[in-house]
């Protein structure tokens, strides 16, 4: 398995860590990971949205000392 990639977010304000993670999705391949670590509350509510939109998921949400960490994966590669 891929290590995933990191998307450190820690001190920005909505929407920066949702538009950080959207940047770091569009370069990865089919069914990715990727982590958000953020200490805005909204990205707890804004990542489940776009991974909505783009077709993927949320694997799992964690908040240790004011940190959310937020693994995603992206839509996995149609299969024929």
């Amino acid at each position: 398995m891929r290590v995933p990639t990191v998307v450190d977010a820690r001190g920005h304000r909505c929407p920066v860590p949702t538009l950080r993670l959207r940047r770091a999705l569009d370069g990865l391949p089919p069914g990715s990971r990727a982590v958000l670590l953020a200490t805005d509350p909204m990205a707890r509510i804004d990542a489940p949205y776009l991974m909505a939109a783009l077709g993927g998921r949320v694997v799992s949400v964690e908040e240790a000392d004011g940190v959310l960490t937020l693994t995603v994966e992206t839509r996995a590669a149609p299969t024929d």
